[in-house]
């Protein structure tokens, strides 16, 4: 979850991205005396309500470092990530349907493990060795996991 704040005129500025391990929060400027508040991971079914606990908790950390003004937002932004039980990737070929090269699953570290995930599917995908071990993140472990609802 994450929601924007106006800073109140008399806060104190933020330059840089603050973590805050006590609330489980970051604090990130977004300029114009704005910050974006930042919670934490919600495992829960795609088609869950929100649960708002994590980013109120949070916006009231933030409220007693920073003078926040009204939120920005009507309400707190989430959004799914693709994840998996095992929190690992899905890298490798598919099962079922010969030809077919799974890489999804990368959880809120997608953007970072991208480049190198796309480097492993190419070389499957024209046999070459991986530079990587890509047994860890074999679709295969996974068909013995219950249906997660």
């Amino acid at each position: 979850y994450h929601r924007h704040y106006a800073l109140h005129p008399d806060s104190p500025p933020l330059t840089r991205p603050v973590l805050d391990t006590g609330a489980g929060s970051i604090l990130s400027p977004m300029g114009d005396h704005r910050v974006r508040v930042l919670s934490g991971v919600e495992l829960n079914a795609r088609d869950a309500a929100p649960d708002h606990t994590q980013i109120e908790a949070a916006s009231r950390e933030a409220g007693e470092t920073l003078h926040l003004g009204g939120p920005l937002d009507n309400e707190p932004w989430l959004g799914s990530r693709p994840s998996t039980p095992d929190g690992m990737p899905v890298i490798g070929p598919a099962p079922r349907h010969k030809g077919l090269l799974f890489a999804f699953g990368h959880g809120h570290i997608g953007l970072s493990t991208g480049p190198i995930t796309g480097e492993i599917v190419a070389d499957l995908a024209t046999g070459r060795t991986p530079a990587v071990p890509v047994a860890p993140f074999a679709p295969q472990r996974l068909l013995g996991w219950p249906r997660l609802l």
